[in-house]
């Protein structure tokens, strides 16, 4: 695996930075409801009140590492880890 550096100019960087960022204040929606990632038993309790056979509806299978690819410069994106600022 070769790492490559590139020189970008101050705004096109930020641009780029902010693009992955979520203004203050929002948060993304997949954090709530059924679409959380504690709620598998409130979903199958949702099929199976539609009546869907639970045993022929398939768990998607997570990957160890995924590979995001930067939709604007198409190289795959690496993450090192995120930690929330307090003050």
């Amino acid at each position: 695996n070769i790492t490559k550096t590139r020189t970008l100019p101050i705004l096109k960087f930020l641009w780029l930075i902010l693009q992955h960022v979520l203004p203050k204040g929002l948060q993304r929606v997949r954090d709530y409801g059924f679409l959380r990632g504690n709620a598998k038993q409130l979903r199958l309790q949702i099929l199976l009140l539609l009546g869907i056979n639970i045993d022929t509806v398939s768990t998607p299978q997570k990957s160890k590492q995924s590979k995001c690819i930067c939709p604007y410069c198409q190289h795959q994106m690496s993450f090192m880890g995120m930690n929330r600022l307090r003050g």
